[in-house]
């Protein structure tokens, strides 16, 4: 089979991974510009040199026994590596987040900086509609590894009912600020979390793998971030700056870096479903809101319905 799958996060990647060892051809195609997804690492120039934030997830854990295979793999490379700060069975992407999906996405065809808007269906299978026009391919199958809220649109003219529990599958905001600094700050605890404002903050400078001066990565609550979604973003950088200099009990110097990001489409919800599959239509759905919102879940929920598009 051609297979297109939109989407190269950990979910794509992993189905993609599936599909080209059962001998398919596989096209993937990204809006962004490189391989990351909830896993992305954010790079900001500064005085000090190049700054690594992971802006996206912060870890993530290991208990499916084939995903732990997956892992190990991953530690094998160097591509991962155990971080004990956030729990005995929390792990991080090597010397960035986005590593594991960088050395997945290296072996594949992936088209990046390529928002897929829509599809057309042809005689004989499936046609992408980009945002500057068609691509000039016809694929068998199409496979959707993207977030919920973006998977009800392009399926809403095709697939109704996958479109319906999409669309009721809900994503929780989150408002990321990014802060590095000269000279460390001299806190303690390298992790603050479940503060009603702050619900995640964490020095990335300590994950294994990272250099450079200290860095902190500090996400709002589901709760404060749907609150001040609309906010702008000079508003959340001095209300989240303001909110970890009160936990943090110092008083913070010039920053090196201050930089705000919203995203949308932070926390994922869950359905009852591993993946969906119409082999009729032959489109397929994957991502970690089908499982819920952890990246375990994501990677698999891409193996998941790899295994029933090949069945």
């Amino acid at each position: 089979m051609k297979i297109a799958i939109i989407g190269s996060g950990l979910s794509g990647l992993a189905s993609a991974d599936y599909f080209v060892a059962a001998g398919h051809q596989v096209c993937l195609f990204d809006k962004a510009r490189g391989p990351g997804g909830r896993m992305s690492t954010r790079r900001v120039e500064s005085s000090a040199g190049e700054i690594s934030f992971d802006h996206g997830a912060q870890y993530f854990t290991a208990r499916d026994p084939v995903f732990r295979a997956i892992v190990d793999g991953w530690e094998k490379l160097g591509v991962a590596s155990r971080w004990l700060d956030a729990g005995a069975d929390a792990w991080v992407g090597s010397p960035t987040m986005n590593a594991p999906v960088k050395a997945l996405a290296a072996g594949h065809d992936v088209s990046w900086s390529m928002r897929i808007e829509g599809l057309v269906h042809k005689e004989n299978g499936w046609q992408l509609q980009s945002d500057t026009g068609p691509i000039d391919a016809v694929f068998d199958t199409v496979i959707m590894a993207i977030p919920a809220e973006q998977a009800a649109t392009m399926l809403a003219p095709w697939e109704p009912r996958f479109a319906a529990i999409a669309k009721a599958t809900v994503s929780e905001p989150c408002w990321t600020l990014m802060l590095a600094f000269e000279k460390p700050l001299g806190i303690a605890n390298p992790i603050i979390r479940d503060d009603p404002v702050i619900g995640w903050a964490a020095r990335n400078s300590d994950k294994p793998g990272r250099t450079g001066p200290e860095s902190w990565v500090i996400q709002a609550s589901p709760l404060w971030s749907v609150e001040h979604l609309e906010d702008s973003q000079e508003d959340v950088i001095a209300s989240l700056t303001d909110r970890f200099a009160e936990l943090s009990g110092v008083s913070l110097p010039d920053s090196l870096v201050i930089s705000a990001h919203r995203w949308r489409y932070a926390r994922s919800g869950r359905t009852a479903f591993d993946a969906l599959y119409n082999d009729d239509l032959k489109i397929g759905v994957c991502g970690d809101w089908t499982l819920g919102p952890r990246v375990e879940c994501a990677w698999l929920s891409g193996a998941a319905l790899a295994k029933l598009v090949l069945a």
